[in-house]
């Protein structure tokens, strides 16, 4: 490999979180590799592994680079390391996700009116305690009440580099799409069941949760959080 293409892999490996694609273009101006551009860098380590038979790859997501397990070998190396068991969330909470995943920016009572039932305080804190949802503002009505987004990290845990890779919903109009999400994931609810780390082969830290996801709704009654009045 290239000396750009070997210092990457050696800061990809040293770092528990995507690395942005801004650090690595800093490392790429002061290695002493004048002849080889970051993005080809890059495509050299990706090749790397994949043409190798590695058992990791090099994979963008929302937060950057990393190099992760392969994810044909993630149920393998869980059940040799499983230390205990871990907290799946509950399909009140799972269907809060998705619908904040899928209908971003919305407010609790979007999410009610969705669901037909009233969303507890803790289903919210806990998702926002794992780092996958935030409130980016206030609605523009009475009450002022918050507006919630999926983050960086939801997407990261997820393998994603945007949210439009979400997987398009295949019920009706109007149908519950926590469906879609799990079938996206996989087996069961995937990085969804965990309680303090990812699986292997997704993101392994909450890197920066300052930056959120772009929201896919209307940003039109959306006032900025540092400006809202605090909610009671």
């Amino acid at each position: 490999m290239t000396p750009l293409a070997k210092l990457l892999e050696a800061a990809l490996f040293a770092s528990a979180t995507p690395v942005p694609a801004d650090a690595l273009r800093l490392m790429a101006a002061h290695a002493e590799d004048g002849e080889t551009t970051l993005e080809s860098a890059l495509e050299e380590l990706r090749l790397h592994y994949e043409d190798d038979g590695h058992g990791v790859e090099l994979v963008e997501v929302a937060g950057g680079w990393q190099i992760l397990t392969r994810p044909e070998y993630t149920e393998a190396i869980e059940r040799a390391q499983l230390a205990a068991r871990p907290q799946r969330l509950s399909a009140a909470a799972l269907e809060t996700l998705a619908i904040i995943a899928y209908r971003q920016p919305v407010t609790r009572g979007d999410i009610e009116d969705i669901r037909g039932v009233t969303v507890s305080g803790p289903i919210i804190k806990q998702l926002e305690d794992r780092g996958w949802i935030e409130a980016i503002g206030t609605r523009e009505a009475p009450g002022r009440p918050a507006l919630y987004a999926t983050t960086r990290h939801f997407l990261d845990d997820l393998g994603l580099a945007r949210l439009d890779q979400l997987p398009v919903l295949q019920g009706p109009p109007g149908a519950e799409p926590a469906a879609d999400l799990l079938a996206h994931l996989g087996d069961g609810q995937g990085a969804l069941e965990l309680d303090a780390e990812p699986p292997l082969h997704m993101a392994g830290g909450h890197g920066d949760l300052a930056e959120t996801t772009t929201p896919t709704g209307s940003s039109d009654d959306v006032t900025s959080q540092s400006e809202s009045t605090p909610q009671p």
